[in-house]
């Protein structure tokens, strides 16, 4: 073989490995949590190091714009079984737990359940109305510009949400998207 033919034998060699230990990262990095070890807020491991996720008395209190940009609190729920649920309209397993999250609030909201899905990528905010009305989404959107997902103990995969119980304290984390009876068995069982 010439040099040139080994030179680029070794350049798609690398290539490849790059693009392997690439998809590995990925992988690894965005995996959701199983449905049986959907976690107590105070109980979770941050994915980085041997941390703990921070504990909680109460769900930290936060104030963000809805699309109407009027002031929408964590506090004006209280009493409400609130999944505090941050997103982006990129997020495909975002996508496919929204119409879950439409269907409970259509079912459970006269109970008091809410959602407050709260988007977080500053560069699709201009495209969140028109995402919420295909949508047909039902509840409160919040738009981020203030770093509230650093309350609650930075967000590293999307869907997480923060499961809030009438007295106000985080009693589950889940990262990722879940089936619909997952969550339906949430709310019933913080109703």
């Amino acid at each position: 073989m010439s040099q040139n033919s080994n030179n680029k034998m070794y350049l798609t060699l690398g290539v490849v490995a790059i693009v392997a230990i690439a998809l590995v990262y990925v992988f690894m990095n965005n995996s959701s949590t199983p449905a049986s070890t959907v976690t107590q807020a105070n109980a979770a491991a941050q994915p980085a190091g041997d941390q703990q996720a921070p504990s909680y008395p109460e769900a930290p209190n936060f104030t963000l714009k809805n699309l109407d940009n009027q002031d929408v609190s964590l506090s004006d729920y209280k009493g409400k079984l609130v999944f505090v649920n941050f997103w982006a309209t990129w997020c495909g397993p975002c996508r496919m737990e929204i119409p879950h999250f439409i269907d409970l609030i259509d079912k459970y909201g006269k109970d008091g359940f809410v959602v407050l899905g709260i988007a977080l990528d500053p560069r699709e905010f201009n495209k969140v109305p028109g995402f919420v009305d295909q949508m047909g989404i039902n509840y409160p959107i919040l738009l981020d510009k203030t770093g509230v997902s650093q309350m609650y103990g930075g967000i590293r995969s999307i869907p997480t949400t923060f499961v809030v119980n009438r007295d106000g304290k985080v009693v589950q984390r889940i990262v990722g998207s879940r089936p619909a009876d997952v969550f339906e068995q949430i709310v019933t069982s913080n109703l």
